[in-house]
């Protein structure tokens, strides 16, 4: 019969260690001491010899700030709850660390956007069997040349929120200059973009992102018969993904000097971007007078001012070409009038 001081708690028949209580002192140290003292509670029982050997060491806790940083990605699996930081891939591990600074969880990384075309065709192929204008989409951008060249004539691209006068500005500088008028996404795929804007972010974004290279083929073209204006390009699509995948004040954006702001190297570049900027409320005037519905992202815009803040930063934080920022909220002659100098002084015709 086991006695009941050595057996587990709701376990019959299972005793702890150790099983024999430990050895006496020497009788020659037990006369030195003296008497031992009379202890209510009974002496703790020290483990059979050589258990402590063969039991594994305690796990260490992780509590103090920044300590998660100094485990390997094995030991970080084995301290997370079920179904946490196990479902990690080992190689997710050592870059999700390096972005966590002690006391403060640091900028999120935005890398939303295929870097190049070869990138692009690849995430549109994952998508291509479950989407039918998925697969539409890749077969033209398998159709364009790579890196396209610019021809003889300025090409000039426009960009700016919604209800900024984008359409109206374009349409007088294209009749002005004998242009050709273009926009992103181009009419050969804009017909898809209510499906794609139903999309989870990756594909949504990579639609977008077809365009610009798509339309690259035809500025390469238009570029060699007259002075090409473009209704958004490559900024457009930047500065949206980078303000959804950002959450938060200006201040949370990624550094100015990210490459996220970059120009892809494989893109047709322009020769100036013009981002055209009113205040608020007169762009809000503007869009109520309009009548249009609201897509998506204007909806966001109008019920989210910090989402607005993020999409105009991130135009301004474009190089490689940088935005050149016009005031469009005086009259469209002034605009233009402005417009047509900046023209002038940074193309040559």
């Amino acid at each position: 019969m086991v006695p009941a001081d050595r057996r587990f708690p709701g376990r019959s028949g299972q005793f702890r260690f150790p099983l024999a209580p430990p050895s006496p002192p020497p009788a020659a140290l037990r006369s030195a001491a003296g008497p031992a003292p009379r202890s209510p509670l009974p002496a703790p029982r020290s483990p059979l010899p050589g258990l402590r050997s063969r039991l594994p060491a305690p796990r260490s806790r992780v509590s103090a700030p920044g300590s998660l940083s100094r485990l390997s990605p094995g030991s970080l699996s084995r301290l997370s709850a079920p179904g946490s930081l196990s479902r990690l891939s080992p190689g997710s591990l050592p870059a999700m660390l390096r972005h966590c600074a002690p006391g403060s969880p640091g900028p999120r990384s935005v890398r939303a956007l295929p870097p190049s075309a070869r990138a692009l065709r690849q995430r549109l192929r994952q998508y291509a069997e479950r989407i039918p204008e998925a697969e539409a989409v890749l077969d033209m951008l398998e159709k364009c040349p790579e890196h396209q060249k610019k021809g003889g004539f300025p090409v000039v691209v426009f960009e700016g929120l919604d209800a900024t006068g984008k359409t109206t500005v374009t349409q007088a500088v294209k009749d002005t200059l004998n242009g050709i008028l273009l926009q992103s996404p181009p009419a050969c795929i804009s017909q898809w973009r209510t499906v794609f804007d139903d999309e989870p972010s990756p594909i949504k974004r990579a639609f977008y992102a077809a365009g610009n290279y798509i339309l690259a083929s035809e500025i390469a073209k238009a570029s060699t018969q007259a002075p090409v204006i473009i209704d958004r390009y490559w900024h457009s699509t930047a500065a949206y993904t980078i303000a959804t995948e950002t959450s938060g004040k200006v201040q949370d954006l990624p550094p100015a000097q990210d490459e996220v702001y970059q120009w892809p190297e494989d893109l047709l570049k322009p020769d100036l971007v013009l981002l055209l900027t009113v205040d608020p409320e007169e762009r809000v005037r503007r869009l109520q007078h309009r009548g249009l519905e609201k897509t998506k992202e204007e909806a966001e815009l109008e019920a989210n001012s910090l989402f607005r803040q993020r999409v105009e930063e991130s135009y301004r934080r474009m190089v490689n070409p940088s935005c050149q920022e016009v005031d469009a909220s005086p009259s469209k002659e002034e605009v233009l009038k402005t417009v047509l100098q900046l023209i002038k002084k940074h193309c040559a015709f």
